[in-house]
Parts: C-alpha cells; structure tokens; sequence
C-alpha cells in the first residue's frame, strides 16, 4: 500500500483578482498546478468564469474520501 494519496482539487469562479487569490493560497499551502488554467464566458452572466486543476500529494494515513479536500 502506498504511503501517500494524490488528492485533486478543481478551483473555479469569476476571473479577477479573489480567484487568483484563491489559486496564490492554494499553490501556498501545497497544492501543485495540474495543467493550464480554463477559461469560459457565461453569457447570462456576462462574465469570464475560470478554473484551475490543482494535485497534493497527503498521507494515506489521514487521507479522508469523504473529506473536503481544500481542508488538507
């Protein structure tokens, strides 16, 4: 059994400053990039909306499925 469990994340909300924020506290706490951000345009709203994959690698030991992985 492995020692450690890759846990995934994806961040999303309006591109401005908070969202960037959000992917600056994340990268601070651990959390490596998976891949380029995405970007969409919600016509509704009249907004670009973004998301950001993000990996971190926890020990299995304390690793929780039911647990909400931006709490590690």
């Amino acid at each position: 059994m492995a020692d450690t469990k890759t846990i995934y994340r994806l961040l999303t909300g309006t591109d401005d400053a908070d969202f960037c924020r959000r992917v600056t506290e994340a990268l601070n706490d651990g959390w490596i990039l998976y891949g380029p951000p995405s970007l969409t345009y919600d016509a509704k709203a009249g907004r670009v909306v973004c998301g950001q994959a993000l990996t971190k690698d926890v020990a299995a030991a304390i690793y929780d499925p039911a647990r909400d992985p931006g709490s590690y």
